[in-house]
């Protein structure tokens, strides 16, 4: 009976882990090429505001952060830099700074969505036609899987 115990612990247990490094590389491994360098600093060019990511926010930690460049331009939002990987990122514009996810909810309908984030080294998306960057003042990237805040920059 302790031998059938045992095994079912070990078994579960090595099942979590597989499961949980399943959850994390999965998006590294089925991640889009990132956009090169020079592709980067073209669509940066034209940025009206920009803002450096930091790890020391207070809602990021090990597994959820950001550091690098964000240009905002009239029609991308363009990243330099690293993301910690995961699922299902998406990047929003927000009128309030947010550093952590427990303001994010109730800031989240003042604020818009403009996209998916589907590469961790660098990446640009598209402003949606009709939004107009300077009425925000935050980029925030939000992983809509998990309800976990990834990280933000106030630009202006």
């Amino acid at each position: 009976m302790k031998r059938i115990i045992l095994l079912l612990v070990s078994h579960s247990l090595i099942f979590v882990v597989g499961f949980g490094l399943g959850v994390y590389l999965l998006p590294i491994l089925t991640a889009p090429d990132s956009p090169d360098a020079a592709a980067l600093e073209s669509s940066a060019q034209s940025a009206l505001f920009t803002g450096e990511l930091t790890r020391d926010l207070r809602g990021s930690d090990l597994l959820h952060w950001g550091e690098g460049t964000i240009s905002v331009t009239p029609q991308a939002i363009v990243h330099e830099g690293s993301l910690a990987p995961g699922p299902d990122y998406k990047l929003y514009l927000l009128k309030d700074f947010i550093d952590h996810e427990d303001g994010f909810e109730a800031a989240r309908e003042a604020g818009m969505q403009i996209g998916d984030i589907k590469t961790f080294d660098g990446f640009i998306v598209e402003v949606p036609e009709g939004v107009d960057v300077a009425e925000f003042n935050t980029v925030l990237v939000w992983c809509e899987s998990f309800g976990e805040f990834i990280t933000a920059v106030q630009y202006r």
